[in-house]
């Protein structure tokens, strides 16, 4: 082997060759990656999608592709594939939680800091009262909760809360961040709910098995010993470097360089607020001190819901949106009323979006964009069919369009696979 040969590099065929996806388009069914499993996300696309985006972008572009944007970030698949390919990831991120989980997957720190920091936070005993401590947080978060439910016994959040303000007393900002989301981790380990991919319930029988300060410990300390032999095993990426963005990818946009490819999912309009499946997180964790911050960080995400009185103004919408539109609002008994305006507005956000890509994408530069049909009592929202009737008003060429997967309507539809969950892929004219 020469030296030109030799890459001291961990590859991207190292860090997905240990399972395959058991869905292309999503990590459902498939065996967890290093980071990944950090923090759980069934709906999160794989990362092979990238290494097919960052490879059929650079074929057309007849060059390698520099740099790579995902502007809906979530759970930081596609700037940490970017990293193991040698791209330069550009990432935003509205939810401040996210951010930081995406940030600690993206960073590299000292394994052994880690570990000494994490051993004095266990070690670290301060005497906080947790209603004082999560006053402003929902009523359900501690004992005695509402209607006797709660989230957390009275002892465990005061554990948690102990761990949180122990978290904050570290100085290494990287560390800092990393144990925090950590403890995020833990903390869904041990509350009275179960979270999945449209919000929390209470777990089966979970006054009879309630959870102890041991096993927030437990899930604490283990959590960092995983992330720690991640960290450690796959150090050496191709690129270490990114650009993170917090806020509003519909403002935030126009502040990134040139890019040569954008992959993401956005949101789908499902009428549920995602920012929901994350509560547990950000209560517990003091990124939401108040009701006023979890409406700021609501009305900064992309109109897709009907959870919060918003603005649903838009205008310009395609035929097909206007088409679906029109038929919810001939259709009796909606559950919310402002369904249909929610419809409009979302595709108003995405031609936001869209438009903000393509003011920054280098000519024939690409996207690749996985979106998901939606139902309301009957009525199909054809959310692949919108996109690329809107792609040439916003100067775009629709390369291809392909189904990923199909997605279950609701329990009260009967549960069955009938939604389209599509891959859109799109060049920059």
């Amino acid at each position: 082997m020469t030296i030109a040969e030799f890459d001291p590099h961990v590859r991207f065929e190292d860090w997905t060759r240990t399972r395959v996806p058991a869905v292309i388009g999503t990590n459902s069914g498939s065996e967890p990656l290093a980071f990944q499993n950090w923090r759980r996300f069934k709906e999160a696309f794989v990362p092979e999608l990238v290494e097919r985006a960052v490879r059929e972008t650079g074929e057309a572009l007849g060059r390698p592709v520099i740099n790579c944007l995902d502007p809906c970030a979530g759970s930081g698949t596609t700037p940490l594939a970017c990293q193991f390919l040698g791209v330069e990831p550009i990432a935003i991120e509205v939810n401040p939680f996210l951010a930081d989980l995406i940030e600690a997957k993206l960073s590299v720190v000292d394994a052994a800091v880690v570990a000494r920091r994490c051993s004095e936070v266990i070690g670290t005993q301060l005497h906080v009262d947790p209603n004082e401590h999560y006053a402003l947080a929902p009523a359900t978060f501690v004992e005695p909760g509402v209607a006797d439910r709660y989230l957390f016994p009275r002892d465990v959040a005061e554990r948690l809360a102990n761990l949180v303000l122990a978290v904050e007393q570290v100085p290494e900002v990287k560390v800092k961040r990393l144990l925090r989301v950590l403890l995020g981790s833990a903390a869904l380990e041990v509350c009275n709910a179960t979270v999945s991919g449209k919000g929390r319930r209470y777990r089966q029988n979970w006054k009879e098995q309630m959870r102890t300060v041991d096993e927030l410990d437990q899930a604490f300390v283990q959590a960092v010993e995983g992330a720690v032999f991640d960290i450690a095993r796959y150090a050496r990426r191709r690129n270490l470097s990114y650009d993170l963005r917090r806020g509003d990818a519909r403002l935030e946009i126009a502040n990134i360089p040139e890019i040569d490819l954008a992959v993401f999912s956005p949101p789908y309009p499902n009428s549920f607020d995602y920012t929901d499946v994350y509560n547990i997180e950000l209560w517990s964790l003091g990124y939401l001190k108040g009701g006023k911050d979890n409406v700021e960080l609501r009305n900064s995400t992309l109109r897709s819901h009907v959870q919060i009185k918003r603005d649903f103004a838009s205008d310009g919408l395609s035929l097909a949106v206007r088409t679906s539109v029109s038929k919810l609002r001939a259709v009796d008994g909606l559950w919310n009323k402002n369904i249909p305006d929610m419809i409009g507005a979302y595709f108003a956000d995405l031609a936001i979006l869209l438009r903000g890509v393509r003011e920054k994408l280098v000519a024939e530069g690409r996207v690749y964009m996985v979106v998901g049909d939606s139902r309301y009592a009957g009525v199909d929202v054809p959310v692949a069919e919108a996109i690329a009737e809107m792609a040439p008003s916003l100067r775009y060429e629709l390369i291809g369009s392909e189904p990923f997967r199909s997605m279950r309507v609701s329990p009260q539809q009967g549960g069955r696979a009938e939604l389209a969950e599509t891959l859109i892929v799109l060049a920059a004219v």
